[in-house]
């Protein structure tokens, strides 16, 4: 049983995303809200995030919003040092709070300022240490950040029960493709 999952993939830049209305965010959200929603009817109670801009933000929105239909669902912000958001623009930074305030739960792995990149070696140790499964937005043909936790996911399993779901480029395609269906049949019924 998962009971606990921590989320990560791509940051928004990685993906070219710029603005919270580009309408790969909304594909994003809807490829992550269904595998949570799955997830939850077998006994889903917390989701875990990094709070790292894109696809851990994201994800945050959609737990922020399926709390309302599961209360028993909860999230953990648990960053991997203090302030990561000291350096992001203000619009970013509001974002990050409104989600920090949502939180059942809040944290930070290493209790200080960045400092090296350890501490992100560190904070992927700690979610996978401290989840069932690594729910996670990746395509091997399109590398990027969320490479060293996919890898990381795959030695532990190795050695331990743990799941990885995987949410890739053909994945994020069928949602797309699914959405603008709907589109197109919401404007025939006019």
């Amino acid at each position: 049983m998962i009971n606990k999952v921590a989320i990560t993939g791509y940051k928004a830049q990685e993906l070219g995303i710029f603005q919270e209305d580009h309408p790969g965010v909304r594909v994003i959200q809807q490829a992550l809200e269904e595998k949570l929603r799955s997830l939850i009817e077998q006994g889903l109670e917390w989701v875990l995030l990094s709070g790292q801009l894109g696809v851990e933000t994201w994800a945050a929105d959609v737990v922020i919003s399926l709390q309302k239909e599961f209360p028993q669902l909860h999230f953990a912000i648990v960053t991997p040092f203090l302030e990561q958001e000291k350096n992001w623009n203000d619009a970013k930074k509001e974002k990050y709070q409104e989600i920090m305030q949502h939180a059942n739960f809040t944290s930070s792995i290493t209790n200080r300022p960045y400092e090296a990149p350890w501490q992100f070696i560190e904070k992927n140790k700690w979610f996978l240490t401290h989840s069932d499964a690594l729910l996670i937005v990746y395509d091997d043909e399109n590398e990027g950040s969320p490479k060293y936790m996919y890898e990381l996911a795959q030695k532990y399993m190795e050695n331990h029960a743990y799941e990885c779901i995987k949410i890739d480029a053909y994945d994020l395609q069928m949602i797309a493709e699914e959405i603008q269906m709907k589109e197109w049949d919401n404007q025939r019924d006019f």
